[in-house]
């Protein structure tokens, strides 16, 4: 799980075809090996360096494959999973959700170097997220109609930012972030959403109060950098988290 969230890291972030196209390093663009993609193995093998040009590895890709390995993990104890009872059900749902989380996480990422959500990642959403909502109406026998209204406020909101994009030249942060909260719903329901949006809030006040006492140190040293708030990464990192402990209290303490 950990190689594909990198090969997703790949495809939203660069650009490139993970279907066609074979991993590579990005600075001299020598093709990976598979001793090359051993998830935290081959960093620490490779001395955090490019086996090809020698180039160091961000740390960023480390630490990113040590969190989602825990992550993964954490999840999948948390829904308490029997392998030797398991059933085709829980697996497909598993599935989704493991993808769902993994889409978070780039989008995390991306969000906290560019401050941006990435609209290809937004329109991955849109198909799991469809995906998804077709297995509940069909297992549960569940109303399509609320699903229907998410769709068609998804696809506009698409639109819209379509439109944005093409007359500012850039993406509309804040359409992404409303696209992002509904992706949410879908995954987490709407209860689970507020608490996520409350730990958002809180997260990013801790951040916004750190932000201000660096900018009071900025000018004393006369020195300003106007520093944005990534909340589509509050958000990504708070929903994981909120999903993770929800399931541990349904699975393991009620």
């Amino acid at each position: 799980m950990e190689v594909f969230l990198h090969w997703l890291y790949i495809e939203f972030h660069y650009g490139e075809n993970i279907v066609y196209k074979h991993s590579f390093c990005p600075n001299c663009n020598e093709k990976l090996k598979f001793k090359d993609l051993i998830p935290i193995f081959s960093y620490i093998f490779l001395g955090g360096k490019c086996a090809y040009c020698g180039q160091k590895i961000r740390i960023r890709y480390l630490l990113l494959e040590v969190l989602s390995g825990c992550v993964f993990l954490l999840y999948a104890i948390s829904l308490k999973l029997n392998l030797l009872d398991i059933s085709i059900d829980s697996v497909i749902n598993c599935s989704m959700f493991l993808l769902y989380i993994a889409s978070l996480f780039i989008i995390a990422g991306i969000d906290k170097e560019n401050i941006k959500v990435q609209r290809s990642l937004l329109v991955f959403g849109l198909v799991l997220s469809s995906c998804y909502m077709t297995y509940v109406c069909i297992h549960d026998r569940q109303s399509i109609y609320t699903y229907i209204i998410y769709l068609l406020i998804t696809i506009a909101l698409l639109i819209l930012d379509s439109v944005f994009t093409k007359r500012e030249l850039k993406q509309n942060y804040t359409i992404g972030c409303l696209m992002l909260l509904l992706y949410m719903i879908v995954f987490s329901g709407s209860r689970l959403t507020y608490i996520t949006i409350t730990l958002t809030i809180l997260l990013l006040a801790i951040n916004a109060l750190n932000i201000k006492l660096k900018t009071k140190t900025q000018k004393k040293n006369k020195v300003i950098k106007h520093t944005k708030l990534p909340i589509a990464f509050y958000l990504s990192a708070s929903n994981i988290l909120v999903i993770i402990i929800n399931n541990f209290l349904y699975n393991w303490v009620v």
